[in-house]
């Protein structure tokens, strides 16, 4: 009796929640399910999870500028992270995911440095007076997005263009995926720079040339690595081609299973030793401290007018472009576009943006951007804002287990990386081949986007590349005015800002 109550009670609460999740999510109408949103929501967060400590690895020349920094930097970055997504789950139904951006975080720690370098400043100081540029960067975007300023910039990029965005990002998540997101620090060299599997495994010689250089046990990390992240691919791909829901997280899963395995097996090593001295206490106070709403405007006048206007510029523009991009050509692979390249409740996307800048800079972190290993859970299924839901309640809960997040290994996320990747790169079917003045600029962004790491970069130089092409073929109509505004934009930010 007690045991039919209970499950009874179990059943009218799942219908319940279930009925809430689809009024505000409208599952149905998106063609998902509660749990196929949850599992691309997992699948998101795990191939982002490396954010947690890469970025306050990055902010603060890892931990070189005090633990109190990097504990508060730690921090915002699982808060800031969770708003900003959680705003485009509410705000946009959208799924996809925001952190503080790749690119712009290390281009903050430049700021960072050359504030230090002008005005004498502590180097938490200078951190804390590059925070307002942050916070004017976050402003600037919500004015913009209001009053649709950021929409009309996106409807103004070409649709040849736009139709080469994806794959430029295909491109680029192989590249992160076999490029630069596992780096195997070895002894061979003293531990000092990581060696990559692209590069120094496929790129070696011979296996005996690169064994000398990374030393027995760097070359024993980087086969097991390199074998990792490959089965993990195949795993996905299989799983995939039998139709079988979270392939992607299952691969990742699997990839994990084998490295750890891996790990006490050949390299004698203990994967999950970290848990053991690991601290799941939240560092509230260090945050409060030094990060959260610590905006030294004080110390921002010091830097001069004209180089902080300037460095407001060039984060809108990178960060802009950045986002636009990502949106773009996730929203292209997951069909979410109209006839036109367009994708509703864009205003209401990018807003999100801008709200999640604004919470990073308050809680004490760089630019908050929507993360292109959002393609990850689209690609399992994701459809709408429950998926970004999740991921920003994974988010929060790192706040307490951050430890356990840090165990994933890059292996496992690069397998989902490469996986997706491959996936974006079929949206090159609806490039115009036949015309130079499309595909010209189209591979501009293909090369340039993997090589620089930058979304926004890409889409600047095939922008560039695209109007002075149609304006020298005799079609400069075709170019909007707008158009041409962005493109001298993107001219004086490669050659004019210093």
């Amino acid at each position: 009796m007690e045991l039919y109550f209970s499950t009874g009670l179990a059943g009218k609460l799942k219908r319940k929640v279930d009925t809430m999740l689809e009024k505000v999510f409208k599952l149905s109408e998106n063609k998902t399910t509660v749990k196929t949103e949850v599992v691309a929501g997992l699948t998101t967060f795990m191939t982002m999870a490396y954010i947690i400590a890469l970025n306050p690895n990055l902010l603060t020349g890892f931990g070189a500028a005090g633990q109190d920094l990097w504990n508060g930097v730690f921090l915002a970055t699982c808060i800031a992270s969770a708003i900003g997504t959680f705003c485009m789950a509410f705000l946009a139904n959208k799924p996809f995911a925001m952190a503080p951006g790749m690119g712009l975080n290390s281009f903050f720690a430049v700021v960072v440095g050359n504030i230090v370098a002008m005005t004498g400043m502590t180097y938490v100081a200078s951190f804390q007076a590059a925070l307002v540029i942050i916070l004017l960067e976050g402003i600037v975007f919500v004015v913009l997005s209001i009053f649709n300023v950021r929409e009309k910039i996106v409807e103004a990029i070409p649709l040849g263009i736009r139709l080469g965005i994806s794959p430029a990002i295909g491109l680029m998540l192989m590249n992160i995926g076999l490029g630069s997101n596992v780096g195997v620090y070895a002894e061979g060299n003293g531990f000092t720079t990581p060696f990559y599997v692209m590069r120094d495994f496929f790129g070696a010689l011979t296996p005996s040339y690169l064994q000398n250089n990374m030393g027995d046990t760097g070359f024993a990390t980087m086969i097991l690595t390199v074998v990792t992240m490959f089965v993990g691919l195949f795993v996905i791909l299989a799983m995939s081609k039998k139709g079988i829901k979270g392939s992607v997280l299952y691969g990742m899963l699997v990839a994990s299973v084998i490295y750890w395995i891996g790990s006490f097996a050949f390299l004698h090593t203990n994967p999950f030793a970290s848990l053991a001295t690991a601290s799941f206490l939240p560092p509230f106070a260090d945050m409060a401290k030094v990060t959260l709403f610590k905006f030294n405007f004080a110390g921002f006048m010091e830097i001069g007018w004209f180089t902080a206007i300037t460095l407001i510029i060039t984060f809108c523009i990178i960060d802009m472009f950045d986002t636009i991009g990502t949106l773009v050509g996730t929203a292209s692979r997951a069909g979410m576009v109209d006839e036109k390249g367009d994708m509703p409740n864009m205003k209401e996307a990018l807003l999100s943006d801008a709200i999640g800048t604004i919470a990073g800079a308050c809680t004490g972190t760089s630019t908050i951007t929507t993360f292109i290993e959002s393609a990850s859970g689209v690609e399992a299924g994701g459809r709408t804002g429950l998926t970004a839901l999740t991921t920003g309640i994974l988010f929060l809960a790192c706040i307490f287990i951050a430890p356990i997040a840090a165990i994933i290994p890059a292996a496992a996320t690069s397998a989902a990386l490469i996986y997706v990747g491959v996936l974006m790169l079929s949206g090159l079917k609806n490039v115009h081949f036949d015309d130079l003045t499309e595909i010209v600029p189209v591979a501009l962004m293909l090369i340039s986007m993997p090589i620089s790491g930058s979304i926004g970069h890409g889409i600047g130089l095939g922008l560039i590349a695209y109007t002075v092409i149609k304006v020298f073929t005799g079609k400069a109509k075709d170019v909007s005015f707008v158009t041409y505004i962005i493109s001298v934009l993107f001219l004086v930010k490669f050659f004019l800002v210093v």
